[in-house]
């Protein structure tokens, strides 16, 4: 198979991932000005601490100081240990700044998020970083964005390329393809699937897209995402129908009769980001509900990170988060100019995730927006095997897909899932797997 016809032209990507753009809505904690809190040679000894000293038993030393000041300071909250907290919060708030190197970035955004925790303000803060996005949203600002993210990071466009293979492989032959998008890529991915269908061999088919939207951000730019799919299905004359379904308050609430199955259509059920999305009780009804769809391929991508095991264990949920976090905001240090507007966007949709699923809490989760708690890869195997059977990608999209890594920088590597229980593809940074992708079949 033709490499090219998976391997992703970003300059066909028409629009991007909404929940990426954040406008300035760093949410500003003001602590308390209290001298009986840290001392002023403490507080010099942090200043000074900012620099990398050479003394071996200067905890700031190697600068990696973030992660253990957090770590102490969400044990303080665990054990409900106040005046522990109080101390290490102003800490963290002198050290901390969103505009600063890769640990003062984490600090700032954990810090929010503890500070909601121990205030019982998360489901405020929350609604009011999302309602910050909502008011600064711009469809120029937010297309810049995940198009320098593609080009210099292939934390999406892996899950793009693999999901497109074997979705073309399962409905190769057929006249009648009804993709049923339920992702968070915003059509990001259909671009480069619609020229491989315009090349095919037999005869061009007939696509209906129907892309499943819950946000508001996401129903108010669709219209014109559906104009520009249409313009170019229209250049590669290919038949195509584009619908949307809008009208759910959260994604565990989409039912069959809403996407229009017509008779004798060749179903591919297209999963991004978007299984997390799902309340963690409702998952296993999805997944029963998609696998009645009866489709020839479900294709699900997610990120490798467990928040929902551990939810229950406020410590343990919090080293998870930091782990994964840690890489992502490391990933992008690597991946973009310290400058970079699009850089700083991406870690603010971070701050928002992470004030989510460390200061929200049961069922007022996320201020009643939906689930942000993700799971990893042999989690999603187990919930998918009730309804579903694996299948393998073929040699030709993994080659897609290595072909993909081949243009990014060093450190990025595809690694088949190995374990009894596993199934699918791993993309890893620096050997760390942060990506997992798969396709089902019922």
């Amino acid at each position: 198979m033709d490499a090219t016809l998976h391997t992703p032209k970003l300059q066909h990507f028409i629009y991007c991932n909404q929940t990426l753009i954040l406008g300035n809505g760093q949410a500003h904690i003001t602590m308390p000005n209290n001298n009986n809190i840290i001392h002023s040679n403490e507080q010099s000894s942090l200043t000074s601490s900012t620099s990398h000293s050479s003394e071996s038993n200067d905890p700031f030393a190697a600068g990696k100081w973030a992660s253990k000041l957090l770590r102490e300071c969400a044990k303080a909250i665990a054990d409900k240990d106040s005046s522990k907290f109080h101390h290490l919060l102003w800490m963290l708030n002198e050290l901390a700044s969103p505009y600063g190197d890769c640990d003062q970035k984490l600090a700032s955004y954990f810090l929010q998020a503890l500070f909601s925790k121990a205030t019982d303000s998360g489901n405020r803060c929350y609604k009011t970083l999302t309602s910050v996005v909502e008011r600064n949203h711009c469809f120029e600002t937010a297309r810049k964005v995940i198009l320098k993210f593609q080009e210099v990071s292939p934390w999406t466009t892996f899950g793009h390329v693999a999901s497109n293979g074997a979705i073309l492989e399962a409905l190769e032959g057929e006249t009648k393809l009804h993709i049923i998008d339920i992702s968070n890529t915003f059509c990001t991915q259909w671009p480069t699937l619609l020229e491989a269908l315009a090349t095919r061999n037999d005869e061009t088919p007939h696509l209906n897209l129907t892309v499943v939207v819950t946000a508001a951000m996401e129903r108010s730019v669709m219209k014109e995402i559906g104009q520009r799919m249409e313009k170019f299905a229209g250049l590669m004359r290919v038949p195509f129908e584009f619908h949307v379904v809008s009208g759910l308050a959260r994604l565990g609430e989409l039912t069959k009769e809403e996407l229009g199955i017509q008779e004798g259509a060749a179903i591919a059920v297209n999963c991004i980001g978007a299984l997390r999305r799902i309340d963690v009780e409702k998952r296993i009804d999805a997944i029963r509900m998609l696998c009645g769809l009866k489709p020839k391929v479900v294709t699900i991508v997610e990120e490798e990170a467990d928040f929902t095991s551990s939810r229950d264990d406020y410590a343990k949920c919090f080293e998870e988060c930091l782990r994964f976090y840690t890489l992502f905001f490391e990933m992008l240090e690597e991946s973009f100019a310290p400058t970079s507007n699009e850089r700083l966007a991406l870690e603010r949709e971070c701050g928002r995730s992470i004030v989510n699923v460390l200061a929200c809490d049961g069922e007022e989760e996320g201020g009643g927006e939906e689930s942000d708690r993700r799971e990893k890869g042999i989690q999603w195997c187990e919930k998918m095997k009730e309804s579903f059977t694996p299948t393998a990608y073929s040699d030709d999209v993994v080659d897609d897909v290595r072909a993909l890594l081949k243009r990014y920088r060093s450190g990025w590597s595809l690694t088949p899932a190995q374990g009894e229980n596993e199934v699918g593809l791993y993309l890893t940074w620096k050997e760390e797997p942060v990506v997992w992708t798969s396709a089902w079949k019922p």
